[in-house]
């Protein structure tokens, strides 16, 4: 665990509550400042629709839970139990598990901050890609709630020898809501502090002089701060030698690196495949691209389907991970020549949800032949019979149900539900996201209702564009969901995750836009229903709601000599539980309250 934002500096044990309640998930946490006893700390863990509160003790020596291991620091600590997930549990044997950090929102919304960022790849970053006077602002990992300065300097010129570059490292500490340098002026904001710097450069013990020239631009946010990133890449460029700025510039880059991410496309290239191409130069990687299992050996290409599987990690080995990661294919629109393969995939992969973002005809031209039956009647398809039963008809999209069916065995008949989203402008996109936002949580429903359902399949025309987009906007809903509203996501190296398994998705700056536009609008929809219900659950929920545990004193007294013997009380009238630390050799108890 490379990222120390689970540490919030400035919050109250009701602060913590609140926040892991609204923003959280079953297995969020974050660790707090213990306000009863300065110098130690709390870890607050979200179990449910509750919150576990365990001290952490900071001897001067060390960090631990009162018992238990002993770490050099609270981030060894706090990395140790996230990563030993039956080691941390309740007395009476129920595991409290940290999966998921809430992370404290970042300091600011300047794209220089690049969050837990680590000094190691600040070095690496800067070095390779930046140039003197370019910098950045990153957390501290040795001291949670201060941060550091790297920019990139010059060292001493010395005889004969070319000056070279280096990185200097300056630590920002943050004190009562103040930031300064170790002396001198302080500030009240991370952004006040480096414009100040840029037009006073530092100077180093050695005399190097610390010049601020350009930042060097981060794509990672936190989600909740996404309104503010959106705001910031909405920026009309100042400098008229610049005229394109935010998101023209970082889709710019994102296209600049699209050619260290082409891979081998011999198989869509072979003379018995290129009929079954829509666009002959959009072709499937083939590390990544779906095989026809029910082919004939004797016929050239008879398993090749311009389609590839699309993984939300980017990595083959979460492909089967149940419920952690999405799994999509992403394949081009029908020509009349691949409607049997098409079937044959989605019956192959267990499919039972489609996701078609195109109207068969656009502008007078094809952009994906019908390749399922009109309502109350049946195609057959080689050994596939598909029957249209029902049709629905919503303001943006028409949903049908289909049942598939093998003829050549005993199969069970298959419900396949098809979503066909009409309102997507060809060469375009929407004017706003709440349709498409709409459409997709109507097919995560009914996916999410299947068990063992295969990959959901998503197409447009070409398989890219459109598709490219769909599926980006959904990976990132899948892991917010997944991770809590103050998770981290980052849009460009999402979008590379998914070019590296289909060339060329996401292919405009319009989508691009888009992509940002419909997590914004997603956050503030889900942002306002937890808090709705929140209200109408708890309307205030206090320690004092918490009951005593009978007979928890003489408990908490029978605990090992290295746990505390008195109850205190953290911000609020509260009882800390016991729990046990598993172990090999030992078994300890110490403290957690609700």
């Amino acid at each position: 665990m490379t990222s120390r934002r689970w540490f919030h500096p400035n919050i109250s044990g009701l602060q913590a509550e609140r926040l892991l309640l609204t923003r959280g998930v079953h297995g969020s946490f974050l660790a707090r400042p213990s306000r009863s006893n300065p110098g130690d700390f709390t870890l607050s863990v979200r179990r449910h629709d509750e919150v576990t509160h365990i001290k952490i003790q900071n001897s001067g020596d060390y960090y631990d839970l009162y018992g238990g291991e002993t770490f050099a620091t609270l981030a060894e600590l706090v990395q140790y139990y996230t990563e030993q997930q039956d080691l941390l549990r309740e007395r009476n044997g129920q595991v409290i598990t940290l999966k998921y950090p809430l992370n404290c929102k970042d300091p600011t919304s300047e794209r220089w901050y690049h969050g837990h960022l680590s000094g190691r790849d600040a070095d690496k970053l800067l070095t390779e890609k930046g140039k003197v006077g370019s910098f950045l602002v990153r957390e501290s990992q040795s001291k949670p709630g201060d941060f550091v300065l790297s920019v990139v300097t010059q060292e001493d010129q010395q005889d004969y020898v070319e000056r070279r570059t280096k990185v200097t490292h300056v630590m920002i500490c943050c004190q009562e809501g103040k930031y300064d340098v170790g002396g001198g002026e302080r500030f009240d904001t991370l952004a006040e502090l480096v414009e100040h710097y840029r037009r006073n450069p530092m100077v180093e013990k050695s005399g190097i002089v610390v010049h601020l020239k350009q930042p060097f631009n981060a794509t990672r946010i936190n989600a909740a701060n996404i309104d503010s990133r959106v705001r910031e890449l909405n920026k009309v460029a100042d400098n008229s030698d610049k005229p394109k700025q935010g998101f023209w510039e970082e889709f710019e880059v994102l296209q600049q690196q699209e050619c260290k991410l082409l891979y081998p496309r011999k198989e869509g290239m072979k003379a018995e495949n290129k009929s079954k191409n829509r666009y002959k130069n959009i072709l499937p990687f083939d590390n990544t691209r779906v095989k026809i299992r029910d082919a004939d050996p004797e016929v050239a290409g008879s398993d090749y389907i311009n389609a590839n599987y699309i993984l939300g990690s980017g990595k083959r080995e979460d492909m089967h991970a149940a419920g952690e990661e999405k799994v999509f294919i992403a394949t081009q629109g029908c020509l009349q020549n691949t409607v049997d393969d098409f079937w044959k995939m989605v019956h192959q992969e267990n499919t039972h949800v489609i996701v078609m973002t195109t109207k068969e005809m656009e502008r007078g031209r094809n952009k994906c032949v019908r390749y399922w039956p009109k309502l109350h009647t049946t195609m057959e398809l080689g050994s596939l019979q598909v029957r249209n039963v029902e049709e629905h008809t919503a303001q943006d999209y028409v949903q049908r149900k289909l049942q598939v069916t093998r003829l050549d065995r005993k199969d069970s008949m298959r419900q396949v539900w098809h979503y066909q989203y009409l309102s997507w402008p060809d060469h375009g996109v929407p004017n706003e996201p709440g349709g498409v936002l709409w459409f997709l949580e109507e097919a995560n429903r009914t996916q999410a209702s299947i068990e063992g359902c295969g990959p959901m399949v998503v197409h447009c025309s070409a398989g890219i564009g459109r598709t490219g987009t769909i599926i980006v906007i959904d990976i990132l809903i899948h892991l917010i969901n997944r991770q809590g509203l103050d998770c981290d996501i980052d849009i460009p190296k999402t979008i590379q995750k998914v070019r590296q398994q289909r060339s060329g998705m996401v292919q405009t700056e319009a989508q691009y836009k888009f992509i940002y536009m419909a997590v914004q609008q997603y956050m503030d929809t889900a942002q306002k229903r937890l808090e709705e219900e929140q209200r109408s659950t708890v309307k205030e929920r206090e320690y004092s709601n918490i009951k005593y545990v009978p007979n928890c004193t003489s408990r908490l007294n029978m605990a090992s000599s290295r746990s505390s013997s008195v109850v205190t009380n953290d911000d609020s009238s509260g009882v800390y539980e016991n729990i046990n630390f598993k172990s090999s050799q030992t078994s300890f108890s110490s403290n957690t309250r609700r």
